[in-house]
């Protein structure tokens, strides 16, 4: 793995020698994010040594480096998921690979169902804490010393200073904005109801397929992280009432305007 990661740094360093300060993952329809970067390069995933390729409609699959308010950024259109039949080790590697770019800061957002019954969709809930009780952890394994601990703390896995930088930039902007748990489920099926149900008595606010196990690498290797989900749907729903990853898209596109000024202003305050 150190190796597969050092050539893919290697290779991306003679692409874009600048080092990034922040990193991004855009979940799913909220690529559109890019547009407010000032882009220097884009690189497709398909060209990159050892990446993955996202297989997923809504995740365009690049890197595209360059500038955010006025910060050197790197960021992801397009994630890798455990569902599309990637190890939890490959669903990490791009944060391992940003990590030994320099960033020193990772923004994560994402596409997720409601479970709890005060939100609407196009929400946006900022993630306090998760819980994963299905999904893989990618630390399972050797563990490689040079990146992290063998057992690293994740007693505050999203850093409460960014949270709180993110209420005060939303109470500016006059964006209503949520806080709450993610619970992380390995998909590709959207849950049933009982599913719903138990995660809400679990203590979960919202729902979905990926994020965690980012986030369980970025505090290994000593990031701070900041995530965002997009209510895209809402569990707590009446018998008629089904979900499609197409109204998903959507959804998550309505709200894309507010996610780009908060991580906008999240990298300004970087």
């Amino acid at each position: 793995m150190i190796g597969q990661v050092a050539e893919t740094v290697a290779f991306l360093k003679t692409v874009y020698p600048a080092a990034p300060e922040v990193g991004i993952v855009l979940g799913s329809g909220l690529g559109n994010f890019a547009q407010h970067i000032q882009v220097e390069k884009e690189v497709a995933y398909t060209e990159i040594p050892n990446f993955p390729v996202s297989t997923v409609k809504g995740h365009s699959g690049k890197l595209i480096f360059g500038s955010l308010a006025g910060k050197k950024v790197v960021a992801m259109a397009g994630r890798f998921h455990f569902y599309e039949g990637y190890t939890p080790q490959e669903v990490v590697f791009p944060i391992r690979v940003f990590q030994q770019l320099g960033i020193k800061q990772l923004l994560l957002s994402n596409a997720a169902g409601g479970v709890n019954p005060g939100f609407a969709v196009g929400d946006i809930m900022i993630i306090t804490d998760h819980i994963s009780f299905g999904t893989p952890n990618p630390l399972i394994g050797k563990n490689i010393d040079e990146w992290g601990t063998r057992f690293p703390d994740m007693s505050e896995p999203y850093k409460k200073e960014l949270v709180a930088r993110a209420r005060e930039i939303c109470s500016e902007a006059k964006i209503e904005v949520r806080e709450g748990v993610y619970y992380a489920v390995t998909g590709p099926t959207f849950e049933t109801r009982a599913e719903y149900k138990m995660i809400h008595i679990l203590g979960a606010d919202a729902v979905g397929m990926s994020t965690v196990q980012e986030t369980i690498v970025a505090n290994h290797m000593g990031l701070e992280v900041f995530a965002v989900s997009i209510i895209t749907d809402l569990g707590i729903r009446d018998e008629e009432n089904t979900i499609t990853h197409e109204e998903v898209l959507e959804a998550a596109r309505q709200a894309e305007p507010k996610l780009a000024h908060l991580f906008t202003q999240m990298v300004a305050r970087a």
